[in-house]
């Protein structure tokens, strides 16, 4: 389900006709093999397409920024400050644009040929000259943009404008994002609560609400032909354990999740929805609180979060697109583990954890819910796999929204837990247990959060600067 529109990035070379055109002829060169290098390196996610004209008017930058504005396939803009290129120029352009900008300090030559060198090379070769004049008036307009320094083959250099360019397609797709809500806020719970109009405005996001018996209505079209042959996926993927229930009782209580999966998914699919709630304290007309159902549509790419909470549903999906659904998935703050040396937070929930973050082939397990005064539903059990990653939770104080990120180490759990009927994810806070997480509290982080492998924190602070959103960095 993780689709995205058709993505490019726009390469803007930056010059003027000072020079004369020969040196315009060898910028042209230049940025050709540049952009052509970039495509071919296999490292970068999305293709770069340099534009032909060289940005060396302020007609030429304003026309190339409208350009970009209005075409849906360009994510972002790249540009590159061959030779000296008079920031004047830039202004109206940089102004009018709305893509995510990234400035690329760099230049076509690796090394100073200091047995040729004169000033023809000089002044064809001046991008140290160039970058300070361009990132002068960036500074002055105030542009969230992103800026790469080093040469342009280097590994780390390319590495960097992947990363970028991750954030930038999220940004794009994140005022694509749909949420469904079924059912309302869990009661009485603060962190849940969120201006959706707000969040429309400042991220893209439409929030949308439905009573329980919408979706119910919709599950109960579901015919035992589909189900059957969803349950028969499931033996394929993932190991039965039937622990204390006759197989005839368990294979019911799965293949009631099965049931709602599959209304579930056609129910988001016919709305154009790539997020969803559910709530524990509205299942009226349902058998079972939604476990393995969410754990599927979970991995396929749909962001979710439980007890009514929109924000981090949506924030879910936008971080899922950014990591290519890799290793990323809502997760909550559940036990700490306060061993000397050993500090940790040990990360669940009722039974809706992400088969991404799982180290382990899951299995299916039928266990009590004490919350919900339903059946027994059925879950994915696993896991979760080691790694350095960051945590993501989204405040509204009301008059703002604040993101909390926070630099984590995930590892594999080494004692097992054999009365424990649901996925579990350990990780130490950065910079240390107390520090990291007295500045949570302090900072008004929630226990409902997304969290990724996949990411870096830079990533979430470039996006979070997309968006001109305040946030607080722990690391």
């Amino acid at each position: 389900m993780l689709k995205t529109g058709k993505k490019e990035f726009w390469f803007i070379v930056g010059s003027q006709h000072l020079y004369g055109e020969e040196t315009l002829l060898e910028v042209k060169k230049h940025a050709q093999e540049i952009a052509t290098g970039l495509n071919e390196s296999g490292k970068l996610p999305y293709p770069i397409v340099l534009k032909d004209e060289l940005a060396v008017s302020a007609d030429v930058i304003t026309r190339i920024m409208k350009e970009a504005n209005y075409n849906d396939e360009v994510a972002g803009v790249i540009t590159w400050m061959h030779t000296f290129s008079p920031a004047k120029m830039w202004i109206r352009g940089t102004q009018l644009l709305q893509k995510p900008l990234l400035h690329l300090a760099t230049q076509y030559n690796e090394s100073i040929p200091w047995s040729t060198i004169d000033m023809d090379f000089m002044n064809l070769n001046q991008a140290a000259h160039g970058d300070r004049e361009y990132g002068f008036i960036n500074a002055r307009l105030k542009i969230n943009n992103e800026i790469v320094v080093g040469y342009w083959q280097h590994e780390s250099v390319q590495k960097q404008i992947s990363e970028w360019m991750d954030v930038a397609a999220a940004y794009a797709e994140s005022f694509a994002i749909k949420v469904a809500r079924f059912g309302d806020n869990m009661r009485n719970v603060a962190v849940t609560e969120g201006d959706k109009v707000e969040a429309q405005i400042k991220f893209g996001w439409v929030v949308d609400y439905y009573g329980i018996g919408d979706l119910v209505a919709v599950i109960d079209q579901v015919t035992d032909a589909e189900i059957d042959a969803l349950f028969a996926e499931y033996k394929k993927l993932y190991d039965f354990e039937l622990g204390e229930y006759a197989e005839e009782v368990w294979t019911k209580h799965v293949k009631e999740q099965a049931r709602i999966e599959i209304g579930l998914r056609r129910f988001l699919e016919e709305g154009n929805y790539s997020a969803f709630t559910s709530n524990f304290e509205d299942l009226y007309g349902m058998k079972q609180l939604p476990g393995l159902a969410v754990q599927r549509l979970m991995a396929e790419g749909y962001g979710f979060a439980g007890e009514g909470d929109w924000k981090t549903a949506a924030i879910d999906r936008m971080m899922k697109i950014m990591a290519h659904n890799e290793n990323t998935g809502f997760m909550e703050d559940y036990t700490y583990e306060l061993t000397p040396g050993k500090e940790a937070i040990l990360q669940s929930h009722m039974m809706e954890v992400d088969p991404t973050l799982a180290v382990n082939k899951p299995k299916i397990v039928v266990s009590p819910l004490s919350m919900g005064n339903r059946e027994d539903p059925a879950r994915l059990v696993f896991d979760g796999k080691a790694g350095s990653g960051v945590v993501v939770s989204m405040a509204d104080f009301g008059t703002n929204y604040r993101l909390l990120i926070n630099e984590v180490d995930a590892f594999e759990p080494t004692e097992p837990a054999p009365h424990l009927p649901v996925a579990r994810i350990l990780w130490k806070v950065k910079p240390d247990f107390k520090s990291g997480v007295h500045s949570w509290i302090q900072s008004g982080g929630g226990h409902h959060t997304v969290v990724s492998l996949n990411l870096s924190s830079k990533q979430i602070v470039a996006w979070a600067k997309m968006v001109d959103l305040d946030f607080v960095l722990i690391k």
